[in-house]
């Protein structure tokens, strides 16, 4: 095991040490820890500097790639989390985000701030709710805060470009909006279009109840 900023690196196989890349390689239900965060891997490869083994700075993830905090969890092909910057960025094909809100996928990288408790999702975004509704941008930002018990939950979404949402007999879509958590709706915004049983209604705002 190894610490450096709160982290810990084990894994059940061994680490392997390469001194020439300054870096440590964990096989094997390879898994990274900090505080609430956790990263498990096919393979997790550690790099440091050249006088201290436990300095790692950054920690790249490949195979089977899942990071888990209280109030998510995500899943890809590889991951690349700056330590110092608390940054993770996540690639899959796609990668997916899972919360009790929704669940959402990306072609594009997803990225996670865990200090600024948000998450951004880059490209061909679709974020889909336990009633089936799907969410449909180009750039989607998931922002977290505490509940009153203390807990992360996810406060809002920010939708941005070629927003669409599709439910029950309706098509609706807009330049920008943003999901509320607590009221669950949708706020819409710049040419807003609503398509219902071959109505069709223009306009610059809108709201969506996704109850």
């Amino acid at each position: 095991s190894f610490t450096l900023y709160g982290l810990n690196l084990f894994d059940a196989e061994g680490v392997e040490y390469h001194q020439k890349e300054q870096k440590l390689i964990a096989k094997g239900n390879a898994v990274a820890k900090k505080k609430d965060l956790s990263i498990k891997a096919d393979t997790l490869i550690g790099y440091y500097g050249k006088d201290n083994k436990n300095k790692i700075s950054r920690i790249e993830a490949h195979g089977n790639v899942e990071m888990t905090t209280p109030e998510t969890s995500a899943f890809g092909d590889k991951m690349i989390y700056d330590v110092k910057k608390d940054t993770a960025i996540l690639n899959g094909t796609p990668a997916k985000i899972k919360s009790p809100e929704f669940n959402i996928t990306s072609k594009g990288p997803i990225t996670y701030y865990q200090s600024q408790q948000k998450a951004i999702a880059d490209n061909g975004v679709e974020a889909v709710d336990s009633k089936g509704n799907h969410v449909y941008a180009d750039l989607m930002t998931a922002w977290f805060t505490k509940d009153t018990n203390n807990q992360l939950v996810l406060d809002k979404i920010d939708i941005e470009q070629n927003v669409k949402i599709t439910g029950k007999n309706t098509t609706v879509t807009a330049l920008k909006g943003t999901y509320n958590a607590l009221t669950e709706k949708i706020y819409l915004y710049d040419d807003v279009t609503i398509t219902q049983n071959g109505n069709v209604l223009k306009g610059s705002r809108a709201e969506t109840d996704l109850k």
